[in-house]
């Protein structure tokens, strides 16, 4: 009980201060202590101005406001959240599927940014950044190095649409920096990362996030692969912590039939609310696959719990996040921002996926390591849900909620993938010398053949065991068809190891 004081003391002082200030009760510079009704200020009001007044140091309110804030909302759920004004406009980009940049993605290789992506017709393609090469300057500063962070560099590409940034890369080839002046422009965020056919009927699309652009993203992509031959589908949800909830409405409104109930939301002060679909879905009969894992959240359990409800698709994989509460955002007056939780969403079943949150917050989000320690990962029997009353599917299949979406055909983690054990090398060295070689590979050949590759890890990674050393062998392939052609090649290599895709073909082949 002591340690839960502790523990929770900081934070009931900080929520008495934020409260304090939010009412404007500040004793310096002229400020007055506002009363209550009977004529005296309240106790949180006095508790700010003394600590104004004759706090021994000097206190930033502006810091203690923001922390005051995070830990209000701590005490009502894990995903209503303050965002402060210098990160709101990221955070509204990626709902609104684009932001203002250069158009290009990097990795760290060697201490080295390197280019391993161009977007085409983007700000850096039209100005002649290739892949593989690496930025050393931004605006004539030295930003390669060890001590030079990622998100450092990030922010220096990153600005306004119009404006100018030069940049120096070191080209394979050349000894001399070459530089470049890029005028900045409105780049893509792309939710459609993937489209492919892996074979003449089986058709793959990898989405990221739910935006404003996904669903014309998603109906260039199924109209694409239909054009191509494709009767059946595999939709790769893993990794998708969600977006907005009308465009998951929208997205399942492609391959279920009309006037189907997709997900209905209840708030304390919002009425039930349903979402149905309301047109003719450009997929809407061909066999499906959806995949998903531990960090599909939020409108993509909304998609996969409709879909499984109405048993439209069989969803594959491992069990979901488990988020099944709805935020709206607010735009506060100093224009930081509000996501505040203001109803929960249920399955077309009535199923609530929303995991617990009564142990708090920090538990709530070790509950993915905890999946890994319980060995739910490796067995399915080992899932544990809170809700242990029965839904039903169309069909009568039993569901339950309580904690994600949990999937028809479990596939457990290779844990022989973990931990390969390399003297000398982290494994993010070992990803940094395969972008390399992806590079290197890039400018050799025009076409992936495997035995260019195979000779890297006799030579490199002796010391992997052979399944480990078949998955770095796959890897090295992706990487470098993502060097020499684009993210559908990478993929398509990337998911010919991938347990997940082989199960899911393996039952639309059947």
């Amino acid at each position: 009980m002591k340690g839960n004081i502790k523990i929770w003391m900081p934070v009931m002082m900080a929520v008495v201060l934020v409260m304090g200030i939010q009412m404007g009760m500040l004793l310096s510079g002229g400020d007055k202590i506002s009363f209550g009704a009977n004529g005296k200020p309240s106790t949180m009001d006095e508790v700010l101005s003394y600590i104004t007044a004759k706090y021994v140091d000097t206190v930033n309110l502006a810091s203690v406001k923001q922390k005051g804030i995070e830990a209000l909302l701590l005490q009502l759920d894990p995903h209503s959240v303050f965002i402060p004004y210098q990160r709101l406009q990221e955070v509204n980009q990626q709902m609104h599927g684009s932001f203002e940049g250069v158009g290009i993605e990097f990795f760290p290789v060697f201490d080295t940014a390197t280019v391993v992506n161009v977007i085409q017709g983007g700000p850096s393609s039209q100005a002649g950044i290739k892949k593989g090469d690496k930025i050393v300057t931004v605006n004539d500063v030295n930003v390669a190095g060890k001590n030079y962070a990622d998100d450092s560099i990030k922010g220096k590409l990153k600005g306004t649409g119009g404006t100018k940034v030069k940049v120096g890369v070191k080209r394979r080839g050349t000894s001399e920096i070459k530089y470049f002046t890029i005028i900045r422009g409105k780049i893509p965020l792309s939710s459609v990362t993937a489209s492919y056919m892996i074979d003449a009927e089986i058709g793959y699309i990898k989405m990221e996030r739910f935006s404003e652009t996904t669903e014309d993203e998603m109906h260039s992509a199924l109209n694409r692969l239909k054009e191509s031959g494709m009767k059946k589908l595999i939709l790769d949800l893993r990794g998708n912590g969600g977006g907005v909830l009308d465009i998951a409405v929208d997205i399942a409104d492609e391959f279920l039939s009309e006037k189907k109930l997709v997900v209905y939301t209840v708030g304390r002060v919002y009425p039930k609310k349903e979402y149905y679909t309301g047109k003719t879905g450009l997929f809407e009969t061909g066999e499906m696959c959806l995949l998903i894992d531990d960090e599909s959240a939020s409108a993509s359990e909304i998609l996969a719990g409709a879909l499984q409800d109405y048993d439209r698709a069989t969803i594959v994989g491992r069990r979901s996040f488990g988020k099944g509460l709805v935020q709206e955002q607010y735009t506060l007056s100093d224009s930081s921002g509000l996501r505040l939780t203001i109803a929960r969403y249920f399955t077309p079943s009535g199923r609530s996926i929303q995991k617990s949150y009564k142990d708090g917050t920090e538990n709530y989000y070790h509950d993915l390591l905890n999946r890994y320690g319980n060995g739910e990962l490796t067995n399915k029997d080992s899932i544990k849900l809170t809700d242990t009353t029965k839904y039903y599917t169309e069909s009568g299949k039993v569901v339950y909620g309580g904690g994600g979406i949990v999937p028809d055909v479990f596939v457990s983690v290779d844990t022989t993938l973990f931990g390969a054990n390399i003297p000398g090398l982290s494994q993010t060295l070992i990803q940094q010398a395969a972008y390399q070689f992806a590079i290197n590979y890039s400018r050799v050949f025009t076409a992936i053949d495997i035995k260019h590759i195979e000779p890297v890890l006799k030579i490199n990674f002796s010391e992997l065991n052979p399944v480990q050393k078949k998955q770095l062998l796959y890897q090295l392939e992706s990487l470098s068809a993502r060097m020499l052609k684009d993210e559908n090649e990478y993929f398509r290599f990337l998911n010919n190891s991938d347990n997940d895709v082989l199960k899911a073909v393996e039952m639309l082949k059947n």
